[in-house]
């Protein structure tokens, strides 16, 4: 009996000092998983984190940025978007950089589907709201949001809202760009190139070119100037050589645009309605448009759908020239295929960095706009992200 406590103490005592080398052992030096999370609609739904990559792992050394207390709500208008899908890329990349909890909703592009998740992430303890608004129309959706809020810091960002909303309260900003300047940027380059090339682009020889406009949506402040000042700024260069204004190819469309009527910018609606108008409008017929502007990228990659599959911008054919707003990888891609000329860049990165340094800012309880740019900081409530011209050279 002797012998074999002796052995079960040698046992226990050989457990023992297993388990307490594993404990000791069991602290890893890699960076912690992303902090990020995703919900579609209403439904929150955690992000699996994706496996480590054996073959790139950090060195010992590494350490993750500290996590930051709270959360924060991210809201985007739509996944669907190209545009706003770099941007979520983005920044989720700089939240998790930064050590910043955060959720991220799909709005489907409805405003109520939006409140409905404000109000649920505000429940759940979300101490900073970052929203792409839905509505833009009026300043009442981004007005609620801010009472719903009740003090809880809320970012704007890319879809426009007042200074007049967002002034309302003293713990609101708004991250996005001079609207006005990319109309007035896509115009000048439009009436460049068409100076450059006008003979080549006049198709049926008589002296004007004909162009279709593409909006986006109606009572947006975005794609309300992208359509003025891109035909308009246009118009000013050509009339200032001698040459005739731009003519709308349908004459009895007195908007002079054409909306996509869902809202969402698509290349879809864009499509169908090339489509249609080439039923009409064609070289066979002596009319054929000429010109196409479109307020984003999507919409103008939708274009050219229609027109290569008419047999236009493919290559050894006629080019119509597309110009577009974003400088999305399609439409580089499309520029460097030569079926597009041009676009404004939209610097989705640095509107999701910036959008980062704002939320960090409010939950250190620094001013919002510590550490940005004050180049592109409108007084104490707004800040621009600088456009760019993108023609692949």
């Amino acid at each position: 009996m002797k012998k074999f406590n002796k052995k079960f103490l040698c046992t226990l005592l050989s457990v023992s000092m297993l388990v307490f080398m594993t404990a000791c052992g069991g602290k890893s030096d890699s960076a912690p998983a992303s902090n990020s999370n995703t919900a579609s609609n209403s439904d929150a739904k955690t992000d699996t984190p994706a496996a480590a990559d054996t073959d790139t792992a950090a060195p010992a050394d590494t350490e993750a940025p500290a996590s930051k207390d709270g959360s924060v709500a991210v809201f985007y208008y739509t996944y669907g978007d190209t545009y706003i899908s770099s941007v979520r890329a983005a920044l989720d990349s700089a939240l998790d950089a930064a050590g910043i909890k955060y959720q991220d909703y799909d709005s489907n592009n409805s405003q109520t589907t939006q409140s409905e998740q404000v109000t649920t992430a505000l429940t759940q303890g979300a101490t900073v709201l970052v929203v792409n608004l839905v509505d833009t129309g009026s300043d009442d959706a981004a007005k609620n949001i801010i009472t719903q809020a009740n003090g809880v810091p809320v970012i704007f960002f890319n879809r426009s809202v007042s200074e007049e909303a967002v002034t309302s309260s003293d713990k609101c900003v708004f991250v996005g760009t001079d609207y006005e300047m990319a109309g007035h940027m896509q115009g000048e380059m439009i009436g460049n190139y068409l100076l450059e090339n006008y003979d080549t682009l006049d198709l049926n020889g008589d002296g004007t070119i004909s162009y279709v406009m593409f909006k986006g949506q109606e009572g947006n402040a975005e794609a309300d100037a992208r359509t003025q000042y891109g035909q308009e700024d246009a118009d000013a260069i050509l009339t200032g050589a001698g040459k005739p204004a731009l003519s709308f190819y349908d004459s009895a469309n007195s908007n002079k645009y054409l909306v996509d009527q869902a809202g969402a910018w698509s290349s879809a609606a864009a499509t169908e309605y090339m489509q249609t108008i080439m039923s009409q409008y064609s070289e066979a017929n002596n009319n054929m448009v000429e010109l196409v502007i479109a307020n984003n990228d999507e919409m103008a990659i939708g274009a050219i759908t229609a027109l290569q599959n008419a047999g236009y911008n493919k290559e050894g054919a006629t080019v119509i020239p597309v110009f577009g707003v974003d400088a999305t990888d399609a439409a580089k891609d499309a520029i460097a295929a030569g079926s597009m000329i041009g676009t404004i860049k939209q610097d989705a990165e640095g509107m999701a960095n910036t959008i980062a340094s704002i939320t960090a800012n409010y939950m250190d309880g620094k001013e919002a706009f510590d550490g940005v740019d004050s180049a592109n900081v409108v007084g104490t409530w707004r800040v621009n992200i600088p456009y760019a011209t993108y023609t692949g050279n």
